[in-house]
């Protein structure tokens, strides 16, 4: 691959995206179009005809968009934008080999954009990564900072009618606040002036490779800001050459809670902030529930802290926060009190997190979750298993249908019937159903009175209306 050029000739060459519509592609293209660079894309799910709305929200933006047969690879001034391991009979892969096009990783991309910032500001950890960056993004934004924030989930506080996508802000280039990812090692490009280091737990890699990882994360961040509830994450603590701690158990935490201030409902909760630099308290009210998030909202806080804003002001910003799409996103409530609950869990971490805040209140859960790939389910398979055996009840049930397929040559011998056959081994209640259209019929069947139903997956636009259209049908 010939050298990359630097951050600004790179506005000055047209960008094409293979992937456009996926969740780590859209919000660098919208940053592209933000610091005037053409952008163009293609994407199997517009040829699908798949979130029609969502496609003609991103042309809206500007940016053209092509069927994904090489049509839109014209030239070889054109940085071609793809994952590593598309595949070479793609056609735009083919045609951008053709005319010896620049080619880039999404990943690649967005690290020379945070590198060549002011100041990156990098969140890791195998869960909250996405609600982190968007509480972090929002409360520096309050504090007038300006920074570009580049996401994986749409940010409410951000949605506008021009904007309805808003998984990026385009803002300054002196601070750069990104989630940044370890499932494909592409966390070892980023150099940060702060890194946020949320947790340390199994989902693509093995907790060796993680620990390594992140580690390393920690030695190149300037400043660390590590969850010293996690002891994977406080192991690697040493590795830091200066650090801020927050958590919300661990008395020595540098940003923590005041113990007994905790309120919890089902929707909201509040807590007192304690800065242990000073002694400060300061009363927090988050509008979202689950102890998940409020040690997501003193992650945001600390990197907040280490980028110079006051704890006063960082929660007092958060009071204001809406949260993000897919994340504890509750769908409605009818009549009869049974919830619909749209939610991005898919891995084990994130799925224990939604299911102890559901089960931190009563009335049963109906869960359905979607596996995200046929590669996932294998290396977590197990996990997830005992995570749905362990967190759900007596009264529970979760219903898997088959995996996320779009195409490919993936091996898919072993799929969702194997983590039902687990999780019922391991003492819970599961059900295979391979299509939506079937488990819709089963949920509806099922539902009573005060249920939860929770539906669950990643890499699937498509669940959310699944999740609408459900709670439509319920009446």
């Amino acid at each position: 691959m010939s050298e990359f050029p630097t951050s600004e000739a790179l506005f000055e060459r047209p960008f094409f995206f293979v992937g456009i519509g996926g969740s780590g592609m859209l919000p660098l293209a919208q940053i592209l179009i933000g610091r005037g660079a053409k952008v163009a894309g293609s994407d199997r799910s517009y040829d699908q005809g798949r979130t029609p709305e969502k496609f003609a929200a991103i042309e809206a933006q500007g940016i053209a968009l092509h069927p994904q047969d090489g049509s839109g690879i014209v030239s070889s001034d054109q940085i071609v934008i793809a994952s590593a391991a598309i595949e070479d009979s793609v056609p735009e892969i083919a045609r951008a080999n053709d005319l010896d096009c620049l080619r880039m990783t999404r990943a690649e991309l967005n690290s020379i954009l945070f590198n060549t910032s002011g100041a990156g500001i990098g969140i890791a950890g195998t869960s909250g990564k996405s609600t982190v960056t968007a509480m972090l993004g929002w409360i520096l934004h309050r504090a007038g900072r300006e920074p570009t924030i580049m996401n994986g989930a749409v940010m409410k506080n951000f949605v506008t009618k021009t904007h309805p996508i808003a998984s990026a802000v385009a803002g300054g280039r002196s601070l750069y606040v990104s989630e940044v990812d370890e499932s494909d090692g592409s966390i070892a490009l980023y150099r940060p002036a702060i890194g946020v280091l949320l947790n340390v737990s199994l989902d693509h890699k093995s907790m060796d490779e993680l620990r390594q990882l992140f580690g390393d994360f920690v030695a190149r961040s300037r400043i660390a800001v590590i969850n010293a509830d996690d002891a994977e994450a406080l192991a690697l603590l040493p590795r830091a050459s200066e650090a801020i701690t927050f958590g919300i158990e661990q008395e020595l935490a540098q940003i923590g809670v005041v113990s007994g201030s905790i309120a919890e409902g089902p929707l909201r909760q509040a807590a007192t902030v304690i800065d242990r630099h000073d002694g400060s308290e300061h009363a927090l009210r988050l509008q979202m529930p689950g102890r998940h998030n409020l040690a997501n909202a003193l992650a945001a806080i600390a990197g907040a802290a280490a980028a110079g804003i006051p704890v006063g002001a960082a929660v007092e910003a958060l009071t204001g926060f809406e949260g993000i799409a897919r994340r504890f996103d509750i769908v409605g409530t009818n009549h009869a009190a049974i919830t619909v609950i749209d939610d991005f869990g898919h891995n084990p971490e994130k799925c224990a997190a939604t299911l102890r805040t559901l089960k931190a209140h009563p009335g049963r859960v109906l869960a359905f979750f979607q596996p995200h790939g046929y590669g996932p389910l294998r290396q977590m398979g197990e996990e997830l298993a005992e995570t749905f055996a362990r967190e759900m009840d007596e009264e529970d049930l979760v219903i898997l249908c088959d995996p996320v397929y779009f195409g490919g040559t993936v091996d898919r011998t072993e799929g969702s019937e194997r983590i039902v056959r687990l999780i019922e081994d391991a003492g819970g209640h599961a059900e295979y159903i391979p299509t939506r259209k079937q488990v819709s019929d089963r949920l509806l069947s099922l539902a009573r009175p005060g249920d939860r139903i929770v539906v669950m997956g990643a890499r699937d636009d498509t669940l959310s209306e699944f999740a609408r259209v459900l709670f439509a049908n319920l009446g």
